[in-house]
């Protein structure tokens, strides 16, 4: 019996150590939903190179009604109208990004309850510290980061176009890596979704942020969403992409245009990273590369 059990625990030891070997990665968003742009590299971190995948969210989501007529059928509410939506949607999207976490295998989220209260580019309110509790935000970030030791954080990319939620989420995981100081900082890249068909992204810098500047030397890192197996390539993994927006009935965008019609998850190194980082991402890739029913076929 005692030999038995000394068995079990070598085996159980081993097990977990080879689980403890993948990557350690945070994805910080703006909005429970802005992860399914990620929503493949996610899944095939944690599920193929059994990595841990942990999320931090920085609004409750009450404000996402504008596309959820189908939603407001699904749940018995008018998710349309404002008042209801902001009563019950902060909820609901918690609900769901639980749920879709749970599809790619993510293993925290931590929710800073910030207001999701309008659409707009403007950075200024959120990062300001006017309509966001910008300092809370900075000591909850400090705190993960130093307990969790990540090998990369990976945030939207910020360019000028993006909701102004979507920019300071971006600028609250850059500033974390950069007030870093412990073993082992973080390397921190931004990710965007694209069709295979698209124009190459050109952004280089959010203007009067200096510290979201991309690195001029490093490549672009790709996952291929669409990379087709099974037998007369009939699947691809975007089907995990369907899994996770499917996720979110409250919502309806997401659901019929970017992402669903996403192929290319491309991801871009930022400067302030040691140069050394590009060869570590560059790995990073390559084992996604070759992991799961991506690996090439023999």
């Amino acid at each position: 019996m005692k030999s038995l059990t000394i068995a079990f625990l070598l085996t159980w030891f081993l097990t977990c150590s080879v689980f403890a070997q993948g990557p350690r990665v945070l994805v910080v968003t703006a909005h429970p939903d802005d992860e399914t742009g990620f929503s493949v590299t996610m899944f095939k971190i944690a599920k193929e190179l059994h990595g841990e995948v942990d999320m931090a969210v920085m609004t409750d989501g009450g404000g996402g009604f504008a596309d959820s007529q189908l939603g407001a059928v699904y749940y018995g509410l008018n998710l349309t109208d404002s008042m209801v939506a902001r009563t019950h949607l902060p909820l609901i999207r918690k609900r769901e990004i639980t749920n879709a976490a749970n599809i790619m295998g993510v293993r925290n989220i931590f929710f800073m309850e910030q207001e999701d209260d309008y659409y707009t580019l403007d950075i200024n309110p959120y990062i300001s510290g006017k309509n966001w509790e910008i300092k809370y935000v900075e000591r909850r970030m400090d705190k993960i980061l130093a307990a969790r030791q990540y090998d990369f954080v990976i945030t939207m990319l910020p360019h000028p176009g993006q909701h102004g939620h979507h920019k300071t989420a971006a600028l609250m995981g850059i500033r974390a890596v950069q007030r870093y100081q412990g073993p082992n900082k973080p390397i921190i890249i931004a990710g965007s979704p694209a069709r295979a068909d698209a124009k190459p992204t050109d952004f280089s810098m959010l203007e009067g942020y200096p510290e979201t500047k991309i690195s001029a030397t490093a490549p672009k890192f790709t996952l291929n969403r669409a990379f087709r197996f099974k037998e007369n390539d009939k699947v691809s993994y975007k089907i995990v992409a369907d899994w996770v927006i499917s996720e979110y009935k409250s919502q309806g965008a997401i659901q019929e245009n970017g992402i669903h019609r996403t192929d290319m998850e491309v991801y871009h190194f930022y400067e302030l990273n040691d140069p050394s980082g590009i060869a570590k991402v560059q790995k990073l890739f390559d084992d996604l590369a070759k992991s799961g029913f991506a690996a090439p076929k023999k």
